[in-house]
């Protein structure tokens, strides 16, 4: 095979990838991931675990994959407004969580404001629901991203990696509650 052709079927591998690749991005523009654990509490104690910014660390999957990772309360933890701060992996993790909305033992919803290691505003959204089994906790991750960055989240799998930091999260926060 001469090289003029080498050149053409690299191009043309090159672009059915990018095609390819930007067609899957269109799908991870707009992000959505549930989850759900029950935890054997009282309502009031997993909910405060949840509120009170000053918990996180003990269900944080992000410090349990990161034990360095710094961090620090701002505000009146508890209460709309309080964010929690971090900066991990030696300054290349920083962002920090806001409370924005709190329903009494119903719900929370947090707004994050990612810087790095790529820029981001996901919202996370708890709510708290008695069963028999116990409180019921649902986590909702929701992300918007432009073209480019669903490209790049496409290309690395961080859906799949999102989805089980989310899980990850949860188990924590069980475990945290129920001493397991």
């Amino acid at each position: 095979m001469n090289k003029k052709m080498t050149i053409v079927l690299i191009s043309i591998a090159l672009t059915v990838f990018a095609v390819f690749g930007f067609y899957n991005a269109q799908q991870l523009k707009s992000i959505q991931i549930t989850k759900s654990i029950t935890i054997r509490k009282s309502k009031e104690e997993v909910f405060h675990m949840v509120q009170y910014l000053n918990n996180f660390p003990k269900w944080s999957p992000f410090l349990a994959q990161d034990p360095t990772q710094k961090y620090k309360v701002t505000g009146i933890d508890g209460t709309i407004g309080a964010k929690y701060h971090w900066e991990g992996n030696k300054g290349k993790d920083i962002g920090l969580q806001e409370i924005v909305s709190i329903t009494e033992n119903k719900s929370i919803k947090m707004v994050c404001d990612i810087q790095k290691p790529f820029v981001a505003k996901p919202t996370f959204y708890y709510s708290f629901k008695t069963t028999k089994e116990g409180i019921l906790v649902t986590q909702s991750f929701q992300l918007e991203s432009g073209l480019t960055d669903a490209f790049f989240m496409w290309l690395f799998s961080v859906k799949n990696k999102m989805e089980k930091t989310n899980e990850q999260g949860l188990q924590l926060l069980k475990k945290s509650l129920e001493n397991i």
